[in-house]
């Protein structure tokens, strides 16, 4: 079975970096412990990702044409 090809209007590091932002402003709305912890840790993986997106996609790392 193909798989669908899902087409996305906004890049995947415009995408991360929004997440982050939601994932750290539902942290600050929590109370201090394990749960408040891993939003911080999943925000941090997020803007991680949009990173490495971003130096994936870069001029630098593309071959020559």
């Amino acid at each position: 079975m193909p798989r669908r090809a899902i087409l996305h209007d906004v890049p995947l590091d415009q995408r991360l970096i929004e997440e982050a932002q939601r994932l750290r402003k539902e942290a600050k709305g929590t109370h201090p412990g394990i749960e408040r912890e891993r939003l911080i840790r999943k925000a941090r993986q997020a803007e991680a990702a949009a990173q490495i997106q971003e130096w994936l996609s870069s001029a630098g790392l593309r071959p020559p044409k």
